[in-house]
């Protein structure tokens, strides 16, 4: 805590004055981001950092390995199922982003084969990788580059078959998109849909 409270009066002596006028603006006016991105929780991938985004800008929900899971009716505690509805439905946005990364630990639990636990919630997250693992079996290269792909590509195929993602695709116009992070490199690549490659921004 320490740390961050050194963290914070530096923000509040450098940054705040700066932003204080946005604050304010959102604030009365309240969010209107046009981006929802679905990313990793790890440390190192910041979305707001690496698309330089000010306040505001964009809806972020993370979680281990950046994964939407698919759409279920069955009762529980949906926190990313219930982020992503009240991104399309309430916030409106126009784009929904999955953002996966290099040197991913939830896709290396992925690719572990130990034997799962089943009281552990993190294997019972991870196994929402098992559709694009099974993808991926077959390469004798760099399994788990292929994963994190993979994982990108299951990620948006899940999103799809929430009923309320599917309206606004066809009645407003939403975007499903998919790019990856290089963590060492600061690269990201974009996913064609059309195509199923991925390609660097230059």
């Amino acid at each position: 805590m320490e740390h961050l409270i050194e963290g914070y009066r530096v923000y509040r002596e450098k940054r705040w004055p700066e932003l204080r006028a946005l604050h304010k603006s959102l604030a009365q006016r309240g969010q209107a981001p046009k981006t929802l991105v679905i990313a990793c929780a790890d440390s190192r991938v910041d979305p707001a950092t690496i698309f330089n985004a000010d306040p505001g800008e964009l809806f972020v929900v993370r979680n281990v390995a950046n994964l939407a899971p698919p759409f279920e009716e069955a009762p529980g505690f949906h926190g990313v199922s219930a982020a992503i509805e009240f991104g399309v439905k309430q916030l409106k946005v126009d784009t929904v982003l999955v953002l996966g990364h290099a040197q991913c630990g939830g896709v290396s639990a992925a690719l572990d084969d130990h034997v799962r636990d089943p009281h552990s919630f993190l294997d019972a997250w991870i196994s929402l990788l098992d559709t694009a693992k099974e993808r991926v079996s077959h390469i004798d290269g760099d399994r788990h580059t292929a994963l994190e792909y993979e994982s990108i590509r299951v990620t948006l195929e899940n999103l799809a078959t929430f009923p309320f993602v599917a309206e606004a695709i066809r009645e407003r116009g939403l975007t499903l998109a998919g790019a990856r992070y290089g963590v060492a490199d600061g690269g990201l690549e974009l996913l064609d849909l059309q195509t199923g490659a991925f390609h660097a921004v230059v």
